[in-house]
């Protein structure tokens, strides 16, 4: 006999999966830009996404289980690649994006504002480690690793964060009736 928590833990599941599925698919698209060794991806936007239709703790286990499928050699990390010396190398992770984002869409769900502060906050935790660990990987000041790893993706990811403020909502509204009510 199957109970209604056990088919709701399986909906959920059938949902990290998914959004396992769509940065498997979306995050190995990206643009390399001749000044950075980091690439243009689309990766951060499906994780904002992500944090508007999953809860914060799903989301985080959703990405994980994507750097888990990349560890394992699949080719789902930026240009098609794999392995765990892509993920050691200066391209990062976003774990904090998903944490601090994440935190304020729990604690703050209908409030836009706060919401895409939030996201400007995991992006500027992101950019701060990431910014670290670049200078370090590459032998670079803080400043020359700002110069590659920051600042040429300001704009691009305002943009992000304002698409997923617009759509992650409808989505969420879209999809609440199909998650919740099948």
């Amino acid at each position: 006999m199957t109970t209604t928590n056990s088919i709701s833990s399986t909906k959920r599941m059938v949902w990290v999966a998914l959004f396992t599925a769509i940065t498997c698919i979306l995050a190995p698209l990206s643009i390399p830009i001749p000044i950075s060794p980091v690439p243009i991806t689309l990766t951060n936007l499906v994780l904002f996404i992500s944090l508007y239709i999953l809860s914060w703790k799903e989301a985080l286990i959703s990405y994980i289980l994507y750097l888990l499928l990349g560890i394992c050699g699949l080719p789902v990390f930026s240009g098609f690649s794999g392995g765990i010396g892509k993920l050691a190398g200066p391209t990062g992770g976003y774990l904090f994006l998903i944490l601090i984002a994440g935190f304020f869409m729990k604690i703050f769900p209908k409030k836009k504002t706060l919401t895409i502060l939030g996201m400007v906050l995991g992006m500027a935790a992101t950019y701060i480690f990431g910014t670290l660990w670049l200078a370090a990987q590459m032998e670079l000041s803080f400043t020359a690793a700002l110069s590659v790893g920051v600042f040429p993706y300001l704009l691009g990811d305002a943009v992000k964060i304002a698409a997923a403020s617009i759509v992650g909502p409808i989505l969420q509204n879209r999809l609440f009736f199909i998650r919740d009510n099948n």
